[in-house]
């Protein structure tokens, strides 16, 4: 079982923990790929492509000029305590343990605009580069066309590890886009994360967003090695909603979000 989730936009910019292991992106020569044509846009052109203040550009520029292999705990940091956001507070990534962060290690996939795909301990310079960014560049008019097939090779080649491969899609329609389904030699299973609201049940995007971080520790916190286990999630107050669901779309549902 592999669990794909999105990045976020917030960064932990703190020193990590000097003895936490880490390794370096698979995809790290296509990242240096990209350096080039980011670099040639100025702070103006940045605000404009990605739709972010004039602050927010002249940040990500000089993060864009400074950008530079190798990796290293002086200069990165690991992927998983880096992004901040829903997804990451349900996730809770600063409370665990070294051995907890070596079971995600092997279970859990970020997607990323800069570096395609990510393990929770790979080391990584901060950027702001979503995937939905119109880019042009040598292979094409956006990042999708950049990573092409990229991705999902490379998530390809984690399901080969496991004797009964499932994919566990907790992403973002947007950063699931550059994952080429058809080509994902496993079953891919989507959770869907709903909140009663005025007498419906409705996806509530901050509430979704954290639930899929909460998932991903409560797969952690029980060891769930079997996609069909998953079912039994019930992190705060959520249940799972058979009538509701089909075969590979799986609801959970929660009346209150009272005391949250």
């Amino acid at each position: 079982m592999l669990m794909l989730i999105s990045p976020a936009k917030t960064l932990d910019n703190t020193p990590p923990p000097d003895d936490l292991p880490y390794t370096q992106p698979e995809l790290l020569a296509h990242s240096a790929e990209l350096m080039p044509t980011l670099r040639e846009l100025s702070p103006q052109q940045l605000a404009q492509l990605m739709k972010i203040s004039d602050a927010l550009a002249i940040l990500n520029a000089g993060r864009f000029d400074g950008w530079h292999p190798p990796f290293t705990l002086s200069n990165a940091k690991q992927a998983v305590l880096t992004f901040m956001g829903d997804v990451y507070e349900g996730l809770g990534a600063q409370q665990m343990s070294q051995d907890e962060m070596l079971w995600l290690q092997n279970r859990l996939c970020i997607l990323s605009g800069l570096y395609g795909v990510l393990r929770p301990l790979d080391l990584m310079q901060p950027y702001r580069l979503e995937m939905g960014t119109r880019l042009a560049n040598a292979r094409g008019n956006n990042l999708y066309a950049f990573w092409g097939e990229i991705i999902t090779d490379a998530i390809n080649r984690r399901l080969a590890q496991d004797a009964k491969p499932v994919l566990i899609n907790l992403a973002s329609e947007e950063y699931f886009k550059s994952v080429k389904r058809q080509a994902i030699n496993a079953a891919i299973i989507t959770p869907v994360f709903q909140d009663r609201k005025n007498g419906q049940y409705k996806i509530i995007s901050f509430y979704a967003k954290r639930a899929r971080g909460l998932m991903v520790r409560w797969a952690l916190e029980h060891r769930i090695e079997e996609a069909q286990d998953l079912r039994r999630f019930d992190s705060e107050g959520y249940a799972f909603d058979a009538d509701a669901s089909s075969e590979l779309e799986w609801v959970f549902r929660r009346d209150t979000t009272a005391g949250l």
